[in-house]
């Protein structure tokens, strides 16, 4: 309302030459004002348009044409609305509809320049979350989109109780308290949410990962939720979990990384006085027989420890997706103890032998067939 004011004071200067032509019809003046306010809306728009046209065409950017397009209405308006209100002035005498009007075209004003802001910002977060760079990615967007809403909405409403005189204090204190006895009664549901919004934003899984979790259960991503995330086992058992324990266990994403391929260990052993270089030999070769072995990087072989029984390989290859694991151990160690059986390399396992040093003395019945028990009866 005081802009209102102080833009009537303005420009009712420069229209006083104009009123001194016309005399006291107000109806004459309210005319004037209308052609005028009209031309200026018209050619402010107009010089917006040209400028920012010029501007933009060096940027190349889509969102910016948007954004000036739909800049052009609410300046249009805005100044529209300024000289509706001054021809009320004008023509109504009465203080209180006029201080209604303003009340009004306040109102207006800021509806109009609230819908532009929340294009103008789901334009711009649209545009930045292409780039799936930074906080703002296509699974955070709908989150940032309706956050933004939500503050807009709300610095608008605040505006237009203000426009209104009608008293916050009282509003804001209930809104606080409510807000303190909700947090308290759904603190696990908004810890939930609070950290489902920081895994969205920073992204240490996606949809169709697989990841390990701190207590070894490993699965696909198959949804992340704003309250939880559902995982799929290698047994087709859905797990859900509250998205406050993914925040706050350690995860391995197997699936993550430069690209998803993932590397198997093959732990051999052989036994002592094989040779090590056919064992070496042998193993490789398997691996890259093996269809689900990656040619890129090559399979190797580590030579790891004197163990207690034989000495200890790891055949280390790398396969494309981390849900080929089973599969690829399984066909890999059947072809190598298939090779291992036709090259005759033995796999040595647990054996205990028993040696028996003498022959405990267990006690020896007499048989005597001539040793008679006497009858103490007799």
């Amino acid at each position: 309302m005081d802009a209102f004011t102080s833009f009537e004071a303005t420009f009712m200067g420069w229209l006083i030459p104009v009123f001194n032509l016309v005399g006291n019809n107000r109806y004459a003046v309210a005319l004037i004002v209308m052609m005028l306010t009209i031309s200026i809306a018209w050619l402010i728009s107009q010089i917006v348009h040209k400028f920012l046209h010029r501007l933009l065409r060096k940027t190349r950017n889509t969102v910016d044409e948007e954004l000036h397009k739909h800049l052009r209405q609410p300046i249009f308006f805005t100044i529209l609305i300024f000289g509706i209100d001054i021809i009320a002035d004008i023509l109504i005498g009465n203080g209180h509809i006029i201080r209604l009007l303003d009340s009004l075209f306040t109102s207006l004003l800021v509806l109009i320049w609230t819908l532009f802001f929340i294009r103008a910002t789901r334009l711009l977060l649209t545009s930045i979350s292409h780039q799936e760079k930074g906080v703002v990615t296509t699974r955070t967007l709908p989150i940032l989109q309706n956050l933004t809403l939500v503050i807009i909405s709300s610095i608008a409403i605040y505006m237009l109780f203000t426009t209104w005189d009608v008293d916050m204090t009282a509003w804001l204190a209930s809104a606080g308290v409510l807000g303190i006895a909700i947090g308290f009664a759904a603190k696990d549901t908004l810890g939930n949410l609070i950290s489902g919004v920081f895994i969205m934003a920073d992204a240490p899984y996606k949809i169709g990962d697989y990841v390990v979790l701190q207590d070894g259960m490993r699965g696909e991503i198959q949804n992340i939720g704003l309250r939880s995330t559902r995982l799929l086992t290698r047994d087709d058992v859905e797990v859900t979990i509250p998205n406050s324990i993914m925040g706050n266990t350690a995860v391995i994403n197997e699936t993550g990384g430069p690209h998803e391929k993932y590397r198997i260990r093959i732990k051999v052993s052989v036994a002592y006085g094989s040779d090590i270089d056919l064992v070496r030999n042998y193993l490789l070769e398997e691996a890259k027989r093996s269809t689900f072995a990656c040619d890129f990087p090559e399979p190797r072989v580590r030579f790891r420890n004197f163990g207690g029984s034989g000495l200890e390989f790891e055949l280390l290859c790398w396969i494309n997706e981390p849900v080929l694991k089973g599969r690829a151990v399984d066909d890999i160690n059947s072809a190598v103890y298939k090779r291992f059986q036709q090259e005759g390399i033995e796999i040595p396992y647990s054996k205990q032998d028993l040696y028996i040093k003498e022959m405990p003395d267990m006690g020896l019945r007499n048989t005597d067939p001539s040793s008679k028990i006497q009858d103490p009866s007799n």
